[in-house]
C-alpha cells in the first residue's frame, strides 16, 4: 500500500557555461564540480577567492526515473533543498521553495506518466535572493558584510570568522517519490515523560487521507501497546511503563533505548509505518537564585560543553562514521555536553543518534546568528514551518536537553550599536520571545527553552550579565589576556575561547606556501578573525619566550591556547557551584584554519584537545587565587587595561572538583620547589569532598610564599593527578638548557629528564598525518620520565620522534 522510491541516481548540473556536469544527490554543487575536476580544492591555499562566481550563479538540477502507476497518491519527497528552488516534473511546475532548514512534500501525481519522467530543479542564486531581500525590506545589522539574514540558509555558508566563504546550492537531502493509499502518518508527534517511576509515552498522530476508509493506529513500546480507530485525521494513543530504565548523560549512568513503533492499518493492510529509539529521562533548568543549572532526572549536572559547528562546509561529506570519530573526540576529552551553534545547521539524524547512544547532552540553538532578522513575510511564515519541522523530528531524541533562542543577537542589539542603525526596523525579538516559545510549548513541552544565548533571564536584564543565566565571555580573546578568565565569577559560560593553528599535517596538505610563516599567504588566508595574528602574538608576548622560527611560533601558539582554556575552565569549575557549567568554544572546524577548535579540520587533535581532557576530567585538582572573602557571582570588579595579565587575585590555594558519582577522599602532597627540582617546602592536605561538590583548602604560608619567584613554583599531587603554580611566566623564568635522553621506536617515546622540563609535547604527524600522541605538554621534573605512546598507521621513523620540531618543550625555545 506504501512504497519510497529513492532518487538518487542520473543526475546532472548545469550552470554558468558549464552543461550536464554529473552530480551526486544528497550533495552540493561545489562538490560536483570538484569531482568533475571543474574547479580546484577550495579548502587548499587561497583557492575559495577564485570561487565566489558559484554563489552567484543559477544551477539546474535534472534527472530522469521511471514510474508505474498503481497507488492513488504519489509524492515528490524533498528531505532538504539549498535553497531557493522551482521544482518541476514533466516540464510542469510543482513549487518554488525558500528555506535550506526544512523538508518540503508535493503531490505530484496528476504530472506522473507511466514510463519515464523527468525531474528539475532550478537553484536561483542565494546571493541574488537574499540582496533582493535586504533591498526590499531595508539593511540590518550583522557582524559581517553578507547577507546572510535575509535568507533561510546556513549562516557560515557566507563566511565566518573561522569559515570560508563558499554559498552553496543543491539537493543537499535524501530526495525520493512515495506512493500511498487510502492514508499515510502525516505526522507522529511522542511526548516522553517519567514521573514516580512510570514512563509516559503520549503520542499525538496526525493522518494525511486518500480515503474515508477507517484506519487503525497501533502503538508499542517496551512489550505496551495501544491502538485507536480513526475516522478522521488526528488520534491521541497514550502508554505507560511501569518502572523503566532512565536515559542517563554520559558519567552518570547507561543509556538504555527503547523503539517505539507506531504503524497504520485498515481493511486494505498496512499502510504505513514510523519508528523512533526513545529515552524516559526527565529535564528542567533550575534557575533559581540567578542561576542556571541543568537538571536530569532530579540531578543537577555540571555542563562540561563544547560548541559544535558543521564539520564541513559541504555536508554531503559528513558521514556516520566521521560523526562517531567526532564524538569519541568528545568523550575522550570527557565533554557530556554539544551545543549546537545557531549559524550552522538543525543537526542530522545520525547526529542525534549518535548523542543518544552515547550519552551527550545537546543543546540545540535555533538558526539565528549574530545579526539583526527580518520580521517581515515571507521570513515570518517560513521560520515557523521551519521551527515546526525540526521541532517535531528531534522532539524524539532523549540527548536534546535545550533549545535556544539564538546566538547573540539579544546582546548584539543591546550593545553593538545596533538600536540606531535598526532605527525601529524588526530585528528578531517577537521570534525568540513568542514565536519560538510557543512552537517548543506547543510540540515539545518536556524540554526547557532559553531565549538566546547569551541571556541573563530577563527582557529588563543586560543580556551578556555573568552574574546571571548564560554568559558569553570574548573580551579575553578580542582585547584581554586569558588570565582576566580569573577576573570573572559567572553563572554558566556558553562561550568563551583562545585561537591558534591546525596541526602542522593539516597546515602542510592545505597551505603550499614555501616557507610557512605566520603571515605567509596561504597562512593569511586561513586566518579567519579580525586581527587574528595580532590577537595570537599578544597572548605570545604576554606569557611565552619570542619563538625564533615557524616552528617555534606554531608549537607556542598551540601551547598558549591549551593553556588559556585550561586556566578558564579550572578557574570556572573551582567556583562550584556558583558556576554550574562551561562550553568552550569550540570542539571541532568546518575546514583547515587557524581558529579556537580543540580539533581541527582535518580531524586531528590538537594540543587544545588534551588540555580539554585534564581540565575535563571527573576529578579536578587545582591550583586557585582565593582572598578567603565569599565568591559573588558577576564580572571583573575594577578596570583593567585591555591585553594586561590579571595578577592572581588572592594566594593560591588547592581545590579540588568532585564531578564523579563516589566521594572523593584525599591526600595531597604539596610542596615549594626551585627549577632544580628540590624542596623548599612541603605540605599534606586532605578532604573528602562529596559527590558534586568542591572544597578548598588554603596552603600553608611557608607553601604559598616564594622566597624567589622567578625561580620557583608549587606543585599538588595525589593518585596520578597534578597541578601546577608559577610565580612568573614562561618568559620570565630562566629555564635551562633541555638535558633528556630519549628513545623512540614507531609506537612509543620515553623521555628522562636532567633538568625540569617545561610542556615537553611530541608531534608525531609532522612523520605522517595519521600519527598522533596520547598526551601534550607534561612538565617533567629533574629525573622523571615520561612515555608517549603513538598510533600511527605507518612505522615512524625513530630518530626523529626524539629531536626538535617533532619533540618540544619550552626549555628549547627560551635558550
Amino acid at each position: 500500500m506504501t512504497s519510497y522510491q529513492s532518487l538518487h541516481e542520473g543526475w546532472t548540473v548545469s550552470g554558468g557555461d558549464l552543461v550536464d556536469v554529473p552530480a551526486a544527490v544528497p550533495g552540493c554543487v561545489h562538490t560536483d564540480l570538484l569531482t568533475a575536476g571543474r574547479i580546484d580544492d577550495p579548502y587548499l591555499d587561497e583557492n575559495e577567492k577564485k570561487l565566489a562566481w558559484i554563489g552567484r550563479t543559477d544551477w539546474t538540477y535534472a534527472t530522469t526515473f521511471s514510474y508505474t502507476p498503481g497507488s492513488v497518491r504519489a509524492d515528490l519527497v524533498c528531505e532538504g533543498l539549498d535553497t531557493i528552488a522551482e521544482v518541476s516534473v514533466n516540464g510542469s511546475p510543482v513549487a518554488e521553495t525558500a528555506n535550506m532548514h526544512r523538508g518540503y512534500r508535493f503531490g505530484v501525481g496528476p504530472l506522473l506518466r507511466d514510463g519515464t519522467n523527468t525531474l528539475q530543479i532550478k537553484f536561483t542564486s542565494a546571493y541574488a535572493y537574499a540582496e533582493a531581500q535586504q533591498q526590499r525590506l531595508g539593511r540590518r545589522p550583522n557582524a559581517y558584510d553578507e547577507p546572510f539574514n535575509f535568507i533561510r540558509k546556513q549562516a557560515c555558508n557566507f563566511g565566518w570568522d573561522w569559515g570560508p566563504t563558499l554559498v552553496t546550492a543543491g539537493i543537499w537531502q535524501p530526495i525520493g517519490l512515495h506512493t500511498w493509499s487510502v492514508a499515510r502518518l502525516a505526522e507522529v508527534r511522542p511526548q516522553v515523560t517519567v514521573t514516580g517511576g512510570v514512563g509516559r509515552v503520549e503520542l499525538r498522530v496526525r493522518l494525511e487521507r486518500a480515503s474515508d476508509e477507517p484506519v487503525t493506529i497501533s502503538a508499542s513500546i517496551a512489550g505496551r501497546t495501544a491502538q485507536a480507530t480513526v475516522d478522521g485525521v488526528e488520534a491521541l494513543l497514550i502508554l505507560t511503563v511501569d518502572d523503566p530504565a532512565l536515559w542517563w548523560p554520559r558519567g552518570y549512568g547507561d543509556q538504555p533505548l527503547y523503539d517505539l513503533e507506531v504503524v497504520a492499518t485498515s481493511a486494505s493492510g498496512e499502510l504505513d509505518r514510523w519508528s523512533r529509539r526513545v529515552g524516559f529521562r526527565s529535564v528542567r533548568v533550575d534557575t533559581s537564585d540567578d542561576g542556571f543549572v541543568l537538571v536530569v532526572n532530579d540531578v543537577p549536572v555540571f555542563v562540561r560543553g563544547v560548541n559544535w559547528i558543521p564539520d564541513d562546509v559541504f555536508d554531503n561529506r559528513v558521514t556516520r562514521d566521521r560523526l562517531a570519530s567526532r564524538f569519541r573526540q568528545a568523550a575522550g576529552a570527557n565533554v557530556n555536553y554539544l551545543r549546537i551553534w545557531g549559524g550552522g545547521r538543525y543537526e542530522s539524524s545520525a547526529f542525534y543518534e549518535l548523542a543518544d547512544e552515547r550519552g551527550f547532552l545537546v543543546g540545540q540553538d535555533f538558526l539565528f546568528a549574530c545579526a539583526a532578522y527580518p520580521e517581515e513575510e515571507p521570513f515570518r511564515s517560513e521560520i515557523e514551518a521551519e521551527a515546526r519541522h525540526n521541532v517535531l523530528r528531534l522532539a524524539s531524541h532523549p540527548s536534546l536537553v535545550m533549545w535556544t533562542g539564538n546566538n547573540e543577537n539579544l546582546w548584539g542589539h543591546e550593545d553593538w550599536g545596533w538600536k540606531p542603525a535598526l532605527n525601529g526596523l524588526s530585528w528578531g525579538s517577537t521570534f525568540y520571545y513568542d514565536l519560538l516559545p510557543r512552537i517548543v510549548a506547543e510540540i515539545d513541552p518536556t524540554r526547557p527553552y532559553w531565549p538566546g544565548s547569551p541571556y541573563s533571564g530577563s527582557p529588563d536584564r543586560y543580556p551578556n550579565d555573568p552574574a546571571h543565566g548564560t554568559t558569553h565571555i570574548w573580551d579575553v580573546w578580542n582585547t584581554d589576556d586569558y588570565t582576566k578568565y580569573a577576573a570573572y565569577r559567572p553563572r554558566f559560560v556558553a562561550e568563551f575561547g583562545f585561537q591558534a593553528p591546525p596541526t602542522y599535517s593539516t597546515l602542510r596538505r592545505s597551505i603550499s606556501d614555501e616557507p610557512l610563516a605566520p603571515d605567509s599567504p596561504g597562512m593569511a588566508h586561513h586566518q579567519k578573525a579580525a586581527d587574528g595574528d595580532k590577537k595570537l602574538q599578544r597572548g605570545l608576548e604576554n606569557h611565552l619566550p619570542a619563538p625564533r622560527d615557524f616552528d617555534d611560533w606554531h608549537y607556542l601558539t598551540q601551547l598558549n591556547q591549551a593553556r588559556a582554556l585550561a586556566f578558564g575552565i579550572e578557574h570556572f569549575r573551582s567556583l562550584r557551584p556558583l558556576c554550574a557549567g562551561t562550553i568552550m568554544w569550540q570542539l571541532n572546524d568546518c575546514w583547515p584554519v587557524t581558529s579556537w577548535a580543540a580539533v581541527d579540520g582535518d580531524g586531528h587533535k590538537k594540543p587544545l584537545w588534551y588540555a580539554l581532557r585534564d581540565s575535563y576530567a571527573d576529578r579536578l585538582l587545582t591550583l586557585q587565587p582565593r582572598t578567603g572573602a565569599p565568591l559573588e557571582p558577576g564580572g571583573p570588579q575594577t578596570e583593567i587595561e585591555p591585553g594586561a595579565v590579571v595578577p592572581p587575585a588572592g594566594e593560591p590555594a588547592l581545590v579540588a572538583v568532585n564531578d564523579s558519582r563516589t566521594p572523593w577522599a584525599f591526600s595531597a602532597t604539596v610542596t615549594r620547589r626551585n627549577l632544580d627540582g628540590d624542596v623548599l617546602a612541603s605540605a599534606v592536605l586532605g578532604a573528602t569532598v562529596a559527590v558534586a561538590g568542591s572544597t578548598t583548602l588554603p596552603l600553608p604560608a611557608g607553601v604559598r610564599t616564594p622566597g624567589d619567584p622567578s625561580v620557583e613554583f608549587i606543585l599538588a599531587e595525589i593518585d596520578g593527578h597534578r597541578a601546577w603554580w608559577f610565580f612568573a611566566e614562561d618568559k620570565d623564568i630562566p629555564w635551562p638548557a633541555p638535558d633528556y635522553t630519549a628513545t623512540a621506536d614507531s609506537t612509543k617515546v620515553t623521555v628522562t629528564a636532567r633538568t625540569i622540563l617545561r610542556s615537553l609535547t611530541v608531534f608525531p604527524d609532522r612523520l605522517h598525518p595519521t600519527a598522533e600522541a596520547d598526551r601534550a605538554a607534561v612538565t617533567l621534573l629533574p629525573g622523571e620520565s615520561v612515555t608517549f605512546h603513538i598510533e600511527s598507521g605507518v612505522p615512524l621513523d625513530p630518530d626523529a620522534l626524539t629531536r626538535r620540531p617533532v619533540l618540544r618543550c619550552v626549555n628549547d625555545v627560551a635558550r
